[in-house]
């Protein structure tokens, strides 16, 4: 059976990655906060922050981050929930509670020193083959090929790849075909112009294919099929959840936050109190009431809904004002309103729990 890579032979291959760097030196992107004073750290911290998220979203996220923890050793000797405090509206927060614990085990295993093997590298919490061979290859210049998603989408169009990339067999074409295109040097400015391309001009919508300077390999553009490609993962029905979050206000303006365990949705972040029905909700307010001796209003919002990679979350903000605090056992803390959802804060909230925070402030409840 013809292998998917068989149409780039040893001169094609050459010449695609000539013609990819000849590219990236005049259009590539050569001033991202993390490709300057370039470390292994710095690439490594980037790497994760840019997987599954665009670099406009990432820059001020990355220059806060290093603001903070200008070195692994401050990562290492961070809390968990300053670190994650940085991490607040990124999103996907198991990357920042494996950040903080890779630089924990590097403090530990590797005497504070970024590991510079690729199996070293493989082996910290959340990095995978491609964000190892992204780290090696950009800050230290080791060859290692590459396939993170802007990659996929740049060969599977050039291999008019049927069939969804993720398959086992898709994929592993591509990673042929990613360490085959990989030159023998320069291996720091290819890995950068190939997610550049993808970032740029080989993009999932629109691709500018009169600007791709190796269009001519692409089978795709040969074709006249490059919106097809890459083929979309094959869709699944995603369930909907019900969540009741219980916002306790009280006299002072400060809200109660409990921190979420640190496994399951949003892991080690601080959350309003979390219920499964407005009934249970309504239990722990005649509790408190009890407690303190007189009634509370409360008051239902609007349900809004917050989309997970694997469900839909149907959020029911519950909100009581004027809770007292001295004769009441809580389990949590109370935070300012004020303090909360801001830059600075130093524990990690979710972006729901932001949002639910904004309308009160809009509202007159």
């Amino acid at each position: 059976m013809m292998e998917h890579s068989d149409h780039f032979t040893e001169h094609s291959a050459a010449h695609f990655t000539a013609n990819l760097l000849t590219w990236f030196d005049l259009h590539g992107r050569h001033d991202l906060p993390w490709q300057q004073a370039i470390t292994p750290y710095r690439v490594w911290v980037s790497e994760i922050m840019l997987q599954q998220t665009q670099v406009k979203t990432v820059i001020p996220y990355f220059e806060r981050f290093m603001q903070s923890f200008p070195s692994l050793q401050a990562l290492a000797n961070a809390t968990q929930d300053d670190v994650l405090g940085h991490w607040s509206g990124l999103g996907y927060y198991a990357r920042g509670r494996n950040l903080h614990k890779a630089a924990v085990m590097i403090q530990q295993a590797f005497d504070g020193d970024f590991p510079t093997t690729f199996d070293e590298v493989l082996s910290l919490p959340g990095v995978g083959r491609s964000t190892a061979g992204a780290i090696l290859s950009i800050s230290l210049n080791q060859r290692a090929a590459i396939l993170d998603g802007n990659v996929k989408r740049v060969l599977s169009r050039c291999l008019a790849l049927e069939g969804w990339p993720g398959e086992r067999g898709n994929e592993q074409a591509l990673w042929r075909l990613a360490d085959r295109l990989t030159p023998l040097k320069r291996f720091n400015d290819y890995t950068q112009a190939i997610m550049d391309l993808g970032a740029t001009v080989c993009t999932r919508a629109k691709p500018a294919c009169d600007r791709c300077p190796v269009a001519e390999f692409c089978q795709a553009h040969r074709q006249g099929r490059v919106s097809e490609f890459p083929v979309s993962k094959p869709k699944k029905i995603k369930p909907v959840k019900q969540a009741y979050f219980l916002v306790l206000e009280n006299q002072q303006g400060e809200v109660l936050l409990t921190q979420r365990p640190q496994q399951g949705v949003w892991g080690g972040l601080w959350s309003f109190p979390e219920y499964a029905c407005l009934q249970a909700c309504r239990r722990e307010v005649k509790r408190v009431e009890t407690e303190m001796g007189s009634a509370l209003n409360l008051v239902e919002w609007e349900q809004f809904r917050h989309t997970f990679s694997h469900y839909h979350l149907d959020i029911h903000p519950v909100v009581c004002q004027s809770v007292g605090e001295n004769r009441v056992q809580y389990e949590g803390e109370w935070v300012s309103k004020q303090l909360l959802c801001k830059t600075e804060v130093s524990f990690g909230v979710p972006a729901p729990i932001c949002k639910i925070m904004t309308l009160m402030e809009k509202s007159d409840v």
